[in-house]
């Protein structure tokens, strides 16, 4: 097992450190292996479809024998201020119960059981039968929130009759509606960002003819980066923001926003505090053909929260984003606690300005205060701040 705190290897267990998180986890996570069954009745909160082997993929059901909603649930886990090592325990009693299928292919019965799964509007009652018995396993990513074991699944069967949002079933009936406009409908029904990634990770969404599985990771960052580019057209006809700065943080996550008077563009440095190595993507007033590839999923997360702000205000902006991962992040939980750091901190009362040199002189006094960090060399980097020095605006003329 490669310990998460310090990097070390113990096949036996977590390591030998009394700082290590997993000497908290562990023994949760144990339990799985000792008590795990072949066969079991439980609940289904979600799905999982993997990437590795693309267009052939292990696509199943994370289902447990003692589920219950909260095993799957950002939204209660934020607001009811879960602990990280409350939430991985949860997840890790999650078995990813997969089989292999064609990602286009995907017409059998176990196929139609998850689309069902991720159709519900709550965890589906379900027998389930394992090809054997799990073993001890956790499965970490920046991406995705942690689950157990992944074992293959011999057969399953939902043993309710699954309830579905009335906006849920007519999207995923309306075969001839494309999935960008699918997403768009039911975002505005309050239907969050996480039911929708089960959607579109199920094929369940689009036209007909172009339905097939995504992978869990991808359909993540589809769904944020969809959503995102229709609230980019919506602020594009605002007014422009004045000078601000908002600062935040969830689970030792700190994000540190600037707001410059100008239209909309955006900007996002990530680094650990106690590290000097920085990652960032940009994009400007048109946007970006390519993937975030340095700060990927968390690009598209933090930008979907300031833009709902912006479209919350009814303004525009230049937006510089940095992002001081601390040593309190001891897990990575996925993506969801990104969007949700950064959600927090566009709610936060925000600390306006005339000037932007006012305004990143704030900035520096406090990353330096609370993290002893001086951020100079990020704003040194920065492309829109570049930009905003060597362009010319109209005003220039006018003066």
């Amino acid at each position: 097992m490669l310990c998460v705190k310090c990097g070390s290897h113990n096949p036996k267990g977590p390591c030998e450190r009394k700082d290590c998180p997993f000497r908290l986890l562990y023994a949760n996570v144990k339990r799985v292996a000792v008590e795990g069954k072949e066969s079991f009745s439980g609940k289904s909160p979600n799905i999982f479809v993997g990437r590795t082997g693309y267009p052939h993929v292990f696509s199943g059901v994370l289902a447990g024998e003692f589920v219950t909603d909260e095993h799957d649930n950002p939204k209660r886990w934020a607001s009811e201020k879960y602990t990280i090592q409350s939430i991985v325990s949860l997840r890790s009693t999650l078995i990813n119960s997969r089989f292999r299928t064609d990602v286009r292919t995907f017409s059998d019965r176990l196929s139609s059981i998850t689309k069902e799964v991720a159709m519900a509007r709550s965890p589906v009652d379900m027998e389930v039968s394992l090809d054997r018995k799990p073993r001890f396993t956790l499965s970490l990513s920046e991406d995705i929130a942690p689950f157990g074991p992944s074992v293959g699944l011999k057969s399953a069967k939902i043993t309710e009759n699954v309830k579905v949002l009335p906006a849920v079933e007519k999207a995923v009936d309306a075969d001839d509606l494309k999935a960008g406009h699918a997403i768009a409908e039911l975002y505005q029904k309050d239907v969050d960002e996480h039911q929708l990634t089960k959607l579109i990770s199920a094929g369940a969404l689009g036209m007909k003819t172009e339905r097939k599985l995504v992978p869990t990771r991808w359909s993540i960052t589809a769904v944020d980066d969809t959503l995102g580019k229709r609230m980019i057209s919506q602020v594009k006809d605002y007014a422009v923001h004045e000078y601000a700065v908002f600062s935040g943080n969830f689970l030792g996550n700190h994000y540190l926003v600037f707001l410059f008077p100008d239209v909309w563009s955006y900007e996002l440095f990530e680094s650990y505090v106690m590290s000097n190595a920085v990652m960032t993507d940009h994009e400007g007033y048109s946007g970006r053909k390519e993937y975030a590839s340095e700060t990927v999923g968390g690009y598209y997360a933090a930008r979907l929260a300031l833009l709902e702000y912006l479209v919350r205000v009814k303004r525009q902006a230049t937006c510089l984003v940095l992002r001081f991962i601390t040593d309190e992040y001891t897990v990575p939980l996925g993506v969801w606690v990104v969007r949700t750091a950064a959600r927090n901190t566009m709610k936060e009362k925000e600390q306006r300005f005339t000037s932007m040199g006012e305004m990143l002189d704030f900035g520096r006094t406090l990353v330096r205060q609370k993290f002893g960090r001086d951020i100079s060399p990020i704003l040194g980097r920065s492309v829109l701040l570049r930009e905003r020095k060597s362009q010319k605006k109209l005003d220039a003329y006018w003066s």
